[in-house]
């Protein structure tokens, strides 16, 4: 069909590579280089520049790639048209969702959509914030939910919900007892840290700048549950959602600083591309997603 060697042409494209691009539509390397050959022959012309490294467009590329996406997003609005003639929602959805929100907020609210819309297939994708806004931003993900904002300028933020962001140390720890603590008893200490690019690592260093607050040490880890499993082990304080470790709370295996009655609070987002496609299933999670928020 000609819409799946489109869809072919555009990934290959937008990945400047071929293997690349088969794993993104999950078929072999021979299948996208013949959906390829395929094409250029019922053109008449080529459309890509090959090498080991990349592949870049031909003149006649540039034409078809434009041609290409805007073919495939009517082709999109065309198949939302007639499921909404038939009063079905079906189709994919691939969702990402940073740490946080992908381990502790999402799944509960895709059961209740899955239930509601069965005929649409869901793939989710958790990474660290930097990433999701990269895969929405390629097209690999229709929508991605996110801790925090992003400046690109490609993307259609709007918000979706408040987070507590909390202080958390083991029981055990010195500060353990005090009711209410301040910046300076936090000096000198060991932190535990979220990767580089993770919303929660750029929340706790802006934390951590604002209140010039010196580190004894740091310890990275690339995933709240095993910063969360550090502190209950005892190797250092963090800064935390709630939503991680609500659990570990109500049983006394951590305790929450509380720094002066303050309370800390970050935004989660919802981004899409702006020429995203917006099929009917897009639409419908995201109207349940905002609903369940109200």
């Amino acid at each position: 069909m000609i819409i799946e060697a489109l869809r072919v042409f555009v990934t290959v494209t937008e990945q400047s590579h071929f293997s690349r691009a088969a794993d993104l539509l999950n078929i072999s390397q021979p299948g996208v280089s013949l959906h390829i050959r395929n094409l250029e022959n019922e053109l008449g012309a080529k459309l890509l520049h090959r090498s080991p490294k990349q592949v870049r467009l031909t003149e006649a590329g540039d034409i078809m790639y434009q041609r290409a996406k805007q073919i495939l997003s009517l082709y999109e609005e065309a198949k939302q048209d007639i499921q909404l003639l038939q009063d079905k929602v079906t189709g994919s959805l691939q969702i990402g969702a940073s740490f946080t929100i992908g381990e502790y907020v999402l799944p509960s609210r895709l059961a209740e959509f899955a239930v509601q819309y069965p005929l649409v297939t869901i793939q989710t994708t958790i990474g660290n914030t930097e990433e999701i806004v990269q895969a929405v931003r390629s097209n690999e993900l229709d929508i991605g939910l996110i801790e925090g904002d992003t400046s690109a300028s490609d993307l259609v933020v709007s918000p979706y919900m408040k987070d507590e962001m909390i202080l958390i140390a083991p029981s055990t720890h010195p500060l353990a007892a005090e009711r209410f603590i301040d910046a300076e008893m936090l000096q000198n200490q060991v932190w535990v840290l979220r990767e580089a690019g993770s919303g929660t690592r750029a929340f706790s260093d802006q934390f951590i700048r604002d209140a010039q607050i010196n580190q004894k040490r740091s310890y990275i880890f690339n995933s709240s549950q095993s910063v969360k499993q550090s502190v209950v082990s005892g190797l250092g304080i963090a800064m935390l959602s709630r939503w991680v470790v609500k659990k570990e709370l109500e049983s006394g295996e951590l305790i929450q600083l509380r720094l002066s009655k303050q309370r800390f609070e970050r935004d989660f987002s919802i981004i899409q591309h702006k020429d995203g496609a917006a099929t009917m299933a897009v639409s419908m999670l995201l109207q349940r997603l905002l609903t369940l928020n109200e």
